[in-house]
């Protein structure tokens, strides 16, 4: 049984590795309190160390982590990352939510065509659902 909840996303995801300069982009496909889960065109060794960024908001969630396995997926490679600092969980709490909004904002336009801003599907997502969200 898995001990932190997985919450499916697709934002945006800067990462370094070691002391790498230049981040490196992709989409995140997963995150919870203890890690996340992401795709990259090369293997990156477990191990490794690895500098996260998610830039959803003002400052950016950032969070060092430890690459805890590498496995080919297609013509790609899905990476599993171990938050290397416990007291991430508010940030995580925060990026979760972020997660369901975009997810929400997506099916409003899908269900009913409206096309909200990030700022008013927090809005109505917050009304709906904020109270039901996982402590």
């Amino acid at each position: 049984m898995r001990q932190f909840i997985r919450h499916p996303s697709d934002l945006p995801i800067e990462y370094t590795i070691g002391d790498l300069e230049a981040p490196e982009k992709e989409n995140l496909n997963n995150i919870s309190q203890g890690g996340l889960r992401f795709c990259v065109s090369n293997k990156i060794k477990p191990g490794s160390s690895i500098h996260i960024r998610i830039p959803i908001r003002t400052p950016a969630f950032e969070a060092k982590g430890v690459v805890v396995w590498c496995h080919n997926y297609n013509d790609r490679y899905e990476v599993g990352v171990k938050f290397a600092d416990e007291t991430t969980e508010f940030n995580i709490r925060m990026i979760e939510q972020v997660c369901y909004i975009e997810q929400y904002r997506k099916e409003i336009l899908k269900k009913e065509g409206r096309k909200l801003s990030g700022e008013e599907a927090a809005m109505e997502w917050v009304e709906k659902y904020a109270k039901d969200f996982p402590r």
